[in-house]
């Protein structure tokens, strides 16, 4: 079992920026690709970025950023120029199988999520 816990969320002002943070447990952090999801009221799911076990990354914005720490077992998501769009709730998902994926349940975890909001 592994599990995420993201922190970082909160409220900004449209153009500022906020960094996520996810936390994994488990030994074997290295080897899991991981990934972002969000999510606002009335939307469906939506892909925003994801990380393979050697780094390279794919993001569905290009004011969004992600990035691994293995040794913290800590994925991040680096969100700049933010904008009331941008407001949802956002996951932090893992697959233990290293594969990275822009559908959700192609993912084997994921965490409770944490509010972004962007005030106009």
């Amino acid at each position: 079992q592994v599990q995420l816990v993201e922190s970082g969320g909160g409220l900004v002002q449209a153009g500022g920026s906020l960094r996520l943070s996810c936390a994994a447990s488990g030994r074997t952090f290295s080897s899991y690709a991981m990934g972002w999801f969000r999510q606002a009221p009335g939307k469906d799911r939506e892909f925003v970025a994801a990380i393979s076990t050697s780094g390279g990354s794919t993001s569905l914005k290009g004011r969004f950023t992600i990035s691994r720490d293995n040794a913290k077992n800590t994925v991040y998501l680096q969100m700049n120029s933010l904008k009331p769009e941008d407001t949802a709730v956002y996951y932090c998902v893992a697959d233990v199988l290293g594969r990275i994926s822009r559908w959700f349940n192609d993912y084997t975890y994921w965490g409770q999520g944490t509010q972004v909001t962007v005030s106009s």
